[in-house]
């Protein structure tokens, strides 16, 4: 007959597996770091990290045990550093990302997805068929490479003899992915809540010095993509190109992002105010990290009550 201790150690409850959903936002992204360092420092660690495009990159990174290696590469980033890492092309997208991508295999030194500290998964969109691809195995960095590829901007990634491209397409914030992969409890990431309703704001940008067969298509090309602001507007200034794109890539994505959380509802959501940020803002690691920060400290209480703490 078991003893009162072994009945006692059978009835307690085991620990809910926490899922952390990193979504997408291009720049916004670096908000991510901000609030896994405020969950990190209240004692909740995830146990599956789940991101989509951007948030694929800083969840690996954090799932690799690499957070703070990262959070010191975005934090040097500067604007003619960004400009450094774009490789353009005619063929598939604007960027190859040769550059950028050869930086995050270095980074990440040929890891395997299954190898990682934390179960890991990514999301991408498969070009040709729409359909939703979850990628928790393989090359760590062809995942990000992946989920990453922005249409129109980087061109697509080839794998296993498909093209993906940015898995935004399909579901910005991953919390389907974290259920399926054994989440209890799903903290999920919201770049895009404060995206529409903002008027557009001209890029304050100065143009770089560029010279070469790119330099006229670069100088038009704004680091400040689809910046927006508040407020009333006195006249209407039409945008360029690239800023038409890019906000409507922010309404479809703030759409299909309601649509899916709808239906597949996060347990805490967390919704930094990222609207000031722009597609290509990369070189504006600090306010965003600290905006994720404050997002955090205000969901906290919700996720120490979920969790029973």
């Amino acid at each position: 007959m078991p003893s009162s201790h072994t009945l006692k150690i059978a009835m307690q409850p085991s620990q809910p597996k926490i899922g952390l959903a990193l979504g997408s936002g291009s720049a916004r992204g670096w908000s991510h770091i901000g609030i896994i360092r405020v969950l990190e420092q209240a004692g909740i660690s995830p146990d599956i990290v789940c991101g989509t495009s951007i948030g694929s990159l800083v969840g690996a990174a954090y799932a690799d045990g690499q957070l703070e290696r990262l959070e010191g590469w975005v934090r040097s980033l500067t604007w003619k550093s960004v400009v450094g890492l774009l490789d353009f092309t005619v063929n598939g997208g604007l960027i190859h990302g040769e550059k950028l991508f050869s930086l995050l295999r270095l980074h990440f030194k040929h890891k395997e997805i299954t190898h990682l500290p934390k179960a890991f998964g990514a999301v991408a969109t498969e070009l040709l068929t729409g359909r939703e691809i979850w990628l928790r195995e393989g090359s760590l960095s062809d995942a990000i490479r992946a989920s990453v590829a922005l249409p129109g901007l980087f061109t697509p990634a080839q794998r296993d003899g498909r093209l993906l491209v940015d898995g935004a397409l399909v579901n910005p914030v991953p919390v389907s992915l974290c259920r399926a992969m054994g989440a209890d409890i799903v903290i999920a990431v919201d770049l895009s809540s404060d995206l529409i309703g903002r008027q557009f704001e001209p890029d304050e940008l100065t143009e770089l010095p560029a010279r070469g067969p790119f330099a006229s298509m670069l100088n038009k090309l704004p680091l400040g993509l689809g910046r927006l602001k508040s407020g009333p507007t006195t006249s209407m200034e039409m945008p360029s190109i690239f800023d038409v794109l890019s906000i409507s890539l922010n309404i479809m994505q703030v759409r299909i992002t309601r649509s899916r959380l709808a239906g597949e509802p996060a347990d805490v959501m967390i919704r930094p105010r990222l609207a000031n940020f722009a597609l290509m803002d990369y070189h504006r690691a600090a306010p965003a990290i600290e905006e994720g920060k404050r997002a955090a400290q205000l969901a906290l209480p919700e996720i120490q009550h979920l969790l029973g703490q």
